[in-house]
């Protein structure tokens, strides 16, 4: 009596508790007697009790497996895109590499190609130097009188070549026909510069002395009388075997001396003829060596 005295007294939570616990009580005792009338015995009860259990654990472990294996395969899956990205960043390097080699490539033929022109250029500029020192050294040796008496100059040029002819050893007095002494000097002059591969230039130079009597029919300023004795020089190299096609004749008149006009001497120096040999305008317009 003095029991359920006190358990009225309990509060309503514990009151409840201690209910689940009797009820827990008399369901085990009532599965106990009820096992006990139906003949099952304890111990089979107790390895049921045990296979459940161990189903249960079982159960329990392949849940664990099967977590780790999402966690796996979330993992795997991680792994794949990063490869994936991997093979994007590779496949963009290697068309960028793609693209610089044959970048590489077209500048390395382009700087080829360049070699070989400078190249081409440097043998063809020292075939000239070559042609024209053969020339210098050739004139030299057969003008060697006229060059030792002034009346002819020969200067190598850093690209060609001048011989400056004396108006005295061309042309008589007033006149623009070559003398038999002139079509001498012309001669040896166009044997040897007929095989070079110059541009030659035909320049007419006189004094400052006007001109005067009858000669101003013909030659009415020097400007004339220079470009006339200047075209009359080209002929005779033209008959020596020298292209036409690369000579030309300047007249200069009296306005570039090389000597003042105040003397005598002055005035004899400025009467003159210079055959210059010029580079060729285009280097690939080569001509070829006249035969002898």
């Amino acid at each position: 009596m003095k029991h359920w005295l006190t358990h009225w007294h309990l509060s309503p939570s514990d009151r409840a508790a201690r209910a689940r616990t009797l009820g827990l009580t008399f369901g085990l005792l009532a599965v106990t007697s009820l096992l006990a009338a139906c003949g099952v015995s304890r111990g089979l009860y107790s390895g049921v009790v045990g296979e459940r259990d161990d189903l249960q654990g079982e159960r329990d472990r392949l849940e664990l497996q099967v977590e780790r294996l999402q966690a796996s395969n979330s993992s795997l899956s991680r792994e794949r895109v990063e490869l994936i990205d991997a093979m994007e960043d590779m496949r963009q390097t290697h068309a960028q590499l793609e693209t610089d080699l044959r970048k590489f490539q077209n500048a390395s033929e382009t700087l080829a190609a360049e070699l070989e022109e400078k190249r081409r250029k440097l043998e063809s500029r020292e075939r000239e130097i070559e042609s024209v020192r053969n020339t210098f050294e050739g004139l030299v040796s057969d003008l060697e009188s006229e060059v030792a008496t002034g009346q002819i100059q020969i200067e190598q040029l850093r690209e060609g070549l001048r011989v400056n002819l004396s108006g005295e050893v061309l042309f008589d007095s007033g006149s623009a026909a070559v003398n038999t002494d002139g079509q001498r000097v012309l001669t040896a002059v166009a044997a040897r510069i007929r095989s070079t591969d110059h541009r030659i230039e035909v320049q007419g130079h006189t004094d400052n002395i006007p001109i005067d009597g009858g000669l101003t029919r013909r030659y009415p300023t020097n400007w004339e009388l220079a470009g006339a004795r200047a075209s009359r020089v080209l002929r005779v190299l033209a008959d020596g075997g020298v292209d036409p096609g690369r000579m030309i004749a300047t007249s200069y008149g009296a306005y570039h001396p090389v000597a003042s006009n105040e003397s005598p001497e002055g005035r004899a120096q400025n009467r003159r003829i210079e055959i210059r040999l010029l580079p060729l305008e285009n280097p690939g317009d080569r001509v070829a060596p006249a035969s002898n």
